[in-house]
């Protein structure tokens, strides 16, 4: 850091600690921040850089496109719904995807939120850019059918309603045209509200008192033509109500100056014009103040705004080296808004299911790292619990399709329907457990149809009562069809592409078999290591200290009774990692950082070596969250070392280390004595 960069972080820092230490009214503190951000947002010092150019660790696959599948996609799936649901999920909706004429003097000809989109560029290795819609395309939402999908697949994955964004600058309306939309076809029958953005319009996409292309003329008069011209949504009868009242919200009330005035202005207008009483939220974008204080009924979370997260920048990988954006982890963004306590004054839930607005602010990107749909589905699933203890229970989600800011519930291309299956998944009655009375599942990946005979016949003689799942490719499915007909091998058969190895096959079985609550998971393949003279003793070994019949039943029942058991290695197999870099190195920093894992700061990281283990399904979330491209795994040719595949192979039992999960053997968890040290007969060591 220079010395003038160090002198205007102190400055600034300084100049907080003693603004947070000032006595002040909530509704003061945010309008002069505000103020002090719109004029002097110079001030604000630049985050860390991250790194560029370590030729230690090159560059893993990065530049390749950001639309093809990652582990953890999702096909769109017919599921019921509880009834009732426990709490109304509002997604903020973004009516910017057609044009405008004013869009098109700003932005140029055609402008819509698809062009910021298109045009975004990784800026990080592991950075997903640009994030393409699937499903529903690049839409233009002055087509009726597009708004009917998406309200029809916001229904079956339980959202209760759409709060659109309404864009009024003193009497001047901008992307109305959806709304009026909605208003004149009764068969587009979700639920909407509006939420007044009433900031400044500016070219920064931020709303600051700089580069404004269309202002905000806040004033009483204002305030009375604004609500009679709402008035027409608030009468509808789809319109979102709570209690029977029209709900309206505002984006940023300290840039009103009378919010209270305003409250009640559009409450008397309300009241004569035979609306009744409306229900007034201000959404916590900026400002903190109990909404009592100036007229309001309740406020609404926002994430990530509001939020002060420090920023994981340094520990990346530049592509872009004049990257001068902020990245965060998302995780951290989760935690911190589930450890806030309930406020006093009434406030609705909001969560989030991502954030990266590289698109909007190009090279200067604000991004939320390690977002992922598991995450967010335990985010909102306590988020409902939260809005139960006060009624009625509703949450907000942020957002529907905020695709140039990375907020989104719509499918993509990467992971399909997984946001809005998370979205339904949170809905449901009871939190998702590790039932251990469940069947513990082989994943066995079969490559050598001859050694599938050993493992069909271990499994057997384990005296465990086995789920299979057996993966191959597609060349090689009819003959292990029959090869499994023969065995009389009862399983399922999963068909992949041959990329990958054994490790993505079984990435995506495992992934599945998260989801679906399964706890203990054994991981084998018909491993032969032809390039080795003794291959199949080193497979005969590794199966016979995971499966001999005795081990097999001791080292089940130690993952029911140890809830912190994350895996079973075979002893003797177990390896320090950099006694065994070969050309690997570079790849396994690379995954490690885009895990979010610190390997350095793991200690002495280790790997089992013939990846033959037990695992807890939970013990692999970090790297399941991941949701690594399919196409970072190379197609397979033979490959000994360098491949994506061998750096995640290096990974499993840091992964569960960071899980929270401890490694143990075979052995250890069996009571037997471990072998004597010896150098590994297996594998030659090499960094």
């Amino acid at each position: 850091m220079s010395p003038s960069a160090f002198a205007q972080r102190c400055l600034f820092l300084s100049l907080r600690a003693c603004f947070r230490a000032l006595p002040l009214p909530a509704i003061t503190r945010d309008r002069l921040r505000q103020r002090f951000l719109d004029r002097y947002a110079h001030v604000v010092p630049a985050g860390p850089r991250g790194r560029v150019g370590d030729p230690a660790h090159a560059e893993r696959r990065p530049r390749r496109h950001a639309g093809g599948r990652a582990i953890g996609y999702v096909e769109r799936r017919a599921e019921s719904l509880p009834a009732p649901q426990p709490a109304t999920l509002v997604a903020f909706y973004l009516p910017q995807f057609h044009p405008i004429a004013q869009n098109d003097a700003w932005w140029g000809e055609g402008f819509t939120e698809w062009t910021n989109v298109a045009r975004a560029l990784p800026q990080f290795e592991g950075h997903a850019q640009p994030r393409l819609p699937g499903a529903l395309g690049f839409y233009d939402l002055r087509l009726p059918e597009v708004m009917r999908k998406q309200m029809r697949l916001a229904r079956e994955y339980g959202i209760g309603a759409f709060c659109s964004y309404f864009y009024w600058f003193g009497g001047e309306r901008l992307l109305e045209q959806p709304l009026q939309q909605w208003l004149d076809d009764p068969s587009l029958d979700l639920p909407m509200c509006l939420c007044w953005a009433n900031e400044n319009w500016s070219r920064r996409w931020d709303g600051r008192a700089e580069d404004i292309l269309i202002g905000q003329r806040h004033s009483a008069e204002d305030d009375l033509a604004f609500i009679a011209h709402v008035a027409r949504y608030l009468r509808d009868p789809r319109y979102l109500r709570v209690e029977g009242k029209p709900l309206l919200l505002v984006y940023r009330p300290g840039l009103m100056p009378e919010p209270k005035a305003t409250a009640a202005r559009w409450r008397a207008w309300c009241r004569d014009a035979g609306i009744g009483e409306i229900q007034l939220a201000y959404v916590q974008s900026f400002d903190r103040v109990d909404p009592r204080e100036i007229g309001f009924d309740a406020a609404v979370e926002f994430p990530p705004n509001n939020t002060t997260l420090a920023p994981i920048t340094a520990q990346e990988r530049l592509l872009n080296p004049a990257f001068a954006g902020d990245v965060f982890d998302w995780r951290e963004l989760a935690r911190a808004a589930e450890a806030q306590a309930d406020p006093p004054y009434p406030r609705y839930p909001g969560v989030n299911p991502g954030w990266d607005n590289e698109p909007r602010r190009s090279g200067k990107g604000r991004v939320f790292k390690h977002a992922s749909p598991r995450g967010y589905r335990d985010w909102l699933r306590r988020a409902i619990a939260r809005a139960q203890r006060r009624q009625p229970a509703m949450v907000f989600i942020n957002a529907w399709n905020e695709w140039a800011e990375g907020a989104v519930l719509e499918p993509d291309t990467r992971l399909g329907y997984a946001w809005l299956q998370a979205t339904r998944d949170a809905l449901l009655p009871a939190e998702p457990g590790r039932p251990h009375t469940a069947r513990p599942c082989a994943i066995v990946h079969a490559w050598y149809l001859d050694v599938l005979d050993d493992i069909a016949t271990a499994l057997r003689a384990s005296g465990v009562d086995w789920r299979i799942v057996v993966t191959t490719t597609s060349e090689r499915a009819d003959a292990v069809r029959q090869r499994m007909a023969s065995l009389a091998l009862d399983a399922e058969l999963e068909i992949f592409e041959n990329r990958g190895r054994d490790i993505l096959p079984f990435l995506h079985v495992a992934n599945r078999l998260l989801d679906e609550g399964t706890d203990v998971i054994l991981k084998l393949h018909t491993k032969r290591s032809t390039h080795r003279s003794d291959g199949d003793q080193w497979r005969r070994e590794l199966l016979e200290r995971l499966l001999a019949p005795a081990r097999a039943t001791c080292i089940l029942d130690a993952f029911r009774e140890r809830p912190t058991l994350g895996i079973v290695y075979p002893e003797g197999h177990r390896q320090a990692v950099p006694d065994f870099w070969g050309a690997n190195r570079a790849n396994t920093y690379s995954l490690a950082t885009r895990i979010g894992i610190d390997l350095e700061a793991a200690g002495q990281a280790a790997f089992v070596a013939g990846s033959m283990f037990w695992i807890r399904a939970e013990a692999l979330r970090p790297l399941l969250d991941a949701h690594l491209a399919v196409d970072e795994f190379e197609t397979e040719m033979g490959q000994i070392d360098g491949t994506q595949a061998h750096a995640v192979e290096r990974l499993f039992m840091v992964v569960a280390g960071a899980a929270g999960f401890e490694s143990t053997s075979g052995a250890a968890v069996c009571g037997l004595a471990e072998p004597p040290a010896a150098p590994y007969p297996y594998a030659k060591r090499g960094r």
